[in-house]
């Protein structure tokens, strides 16, 4: 059998940020018609260095060749000209435009002899792209209206339209259902039949040793190690990851749920979304998870109960008190906090340092005799969260943007760490995080509930729901389709659930 030629190398690639060393001699080689995984901790460089590659950031030091001829990419439009197109982690999109705007935006297809765009021909073009993958959406569609894993699949579409040699799929998954995970690794299969290379980054080892034929290691900026996918075992992907053994994937459980009922929710009903008639209890010291398929409601009952959604009906009883939670700060003066799904668009303040994003939400505290902000006692915050969530920053002045996901993840969390809240909503707490930092973020959970806390939290993973929570909710079409013990409940009963009134 022949072996398949060497399409992009990418020799001792360097880069330096101030105060870091993002990447430090780095070097990957991805052959025709294979999937290459990319894995590694959060802040171990895998962004950076396709980043590198894909023309958004210049590189230091090294080489980069595509085909066998050097190429040293200035910007993303020409990386995509010449065949390099890239699905970000975090969605970048037009919102306000529709799903056939966004495919073809900067490359619109113009009626023939005029400086016109034609619609007819974007309408065709984007309905072939989506029937040779199998998506089913209308171009047509605003984008803002679509689910988040809807418009993931937008993105690798439009990945794909490019007919690009090389693609690199960063953290494709973290917003997509089992369904549409099948879905997307049966594009990825089609993509590897053309002779494409696929840089495949993504923390879920079971989809890696599942997708792919190669798996390069890095870690703290530096190559570690590259293998055979076969060859390599979970155990073996996290000992080369974090430099240590992981010996179990979630701490054990050291505390007891008490009785008290901290929360009632009684026939929670939203003005815009198909969440009806759900009623639930939570008590002290207890981690609810909340399951379901997409569109099933899992985020729209969160957000109906923090008030970042418009409620149509239902109460909220807090330790036997009835509450409005009308507002965000309604619901954090009344001890809630939320984590949510998006980062990108509803978590960070990119263009804000780390300290601001951390005080941001308890700024009360920090007032100097209720007139003026203290630097001091805001800077002894940002210190707490910063090593009680290991988060890996030059400094607290360092811009948010400038960390990988998982530690702007870890921010958040710190940030609601210091509202000292009773209750916790987190909508996929751990997306996108490195398997040591997902055990940090676990700890931290039932660190929360030990101490008294209640917490709320909606995953896609169902390993981590049964891993970590005492009970599941599980939703469908909407409704509260059933509850489960998560001590011995299974992936199957959940999943029986879920599909009840789909």
């Amino acid at each position: 059998m022949q072996e398949p030629t060497q399409l992009l190398v990418m020799e001792k690639v360097s880069k330096s940020f101030p105060g870091v060393k993002a990447l430090d001699n780095v070097s990957l080689t991805v052959k025709a018609g294979t999937v290459h995984a990319l894995m590694g901790e959060n802040g171990a460089g895998k962004s950076t260095l396709m980043k590198c590659l894909f023309g958004i950031y210049a590189k230091d030091d090294g080489h980069i060749y595509l085909e066998g001829k050097e190429i040293d990419f200035k910007s993303s439009r020409e990386a995509l000209d010449n065949g390099v197109a890239m699905v970000h982690q975090e969605l970048n999109q037009a919102l306000k435009r529709s799903v056939m705007d966004n495919i073809w935006l900067g490359r619109y297809p113009k009626i023939k002899g005029l400086p016109i765009v034609s619609e007819k021909q974007m309408y065709t073009d984007t309905k072939k792209v989506f029937e040779e993958l199998g998506i089913n959406v209308n171009p047509k569609t605003i984008m803002s209206t679509m689910p988040v894993s809807q418009r993931q699949m937008v993105e690798i579409a439009k990945a794909v339209s490019f007919n690009a040699k090389v693609l690199v799929f960063d953290e494709p998954t973290s917003s997509l259902t089992e369904k549409e995970v099948d879905h997307l690794f049966r594009i990825i299969n089609m993509l590897k039949a053309r002779g494409c290379g696929i840089i495949y980054i993504s923390h879920k080892m079971e989809e890696i040793l599942r997708i792919s034929d190669e798996v390069t290691i890095m870690r703290d900026g530096q190559y570690v190690a590259t293998k055979a996918a076969q060859d390599l075992t979970m155990n073996e992907i996290i000992k080369l990851m974090v430099g240590r053994e992981l010996t179990n994937r979630f701490p054990p459980k050291e505390y007891q749920v008490g009785n008290e009922v901290v929360l009632k929710v009684e026939n929670m009903t939203a003005m815009y979304s198909a969440l009806q008639n759900v009623s639930f209890s939570l008590k002290k010291g207890e981690i609810v998870g909340i399951a379901g398929l997409d569109g099933s409601g899992r985020t729209e009952l969160l957000e109906n109960i923090f008030g970042s959604a418009n409620r149509k009906e239902g109460k909220l009883i807090l330790r036997g008190k009835e509450i409005h939670n009308r507002t965000p700060k309604e619901s954090i003066s009344n001890g809630f906090a939320m984590v949510t799904e998006e980062r990108r668009a509803t978590g960070i303040f990119s263009i804000m340092s780390i300290r601001d994003n951390t005080v941001i939400s308890s700024l009360k505290k920090y007032l100097n005799h209720h007139a003026y902000l203290s630097n001091k006692a805001m800077a002894k915050g940002t210190d707490w969260s910063i090593k009680a969530m290991h988060i890996k920053t030059p400094s607290q002045s360092t811009k948010i943007r400038a960390l990988s996901g998982g530690n702007q993840q870890k921010v958040i969390f710190g940030r609601w760490m210091l509202t000292q809240p009773e209750i916790f909503l987190l909508d996929e707490p751990t997306r996108g995080i490195d398997v040591g930092a997902k055990y940090e973020i676990y700890q931290l959970i039932m660190d929360m509930a030990k101490n008294g806390k209640s917490v709320m939290m909606v995953s896609s993973e169902m390993p981590e729901l049964l891993g970590v929570c005492d009970r599941i909710l599980v939703m469908s079409g909407g409704r509260l389709a059933g509850e489960v013990d998560a001590k011995t409940a299974t992936q199957e009963e959940i999943m029986t659930l879920a599909a009840k009134y789909v």
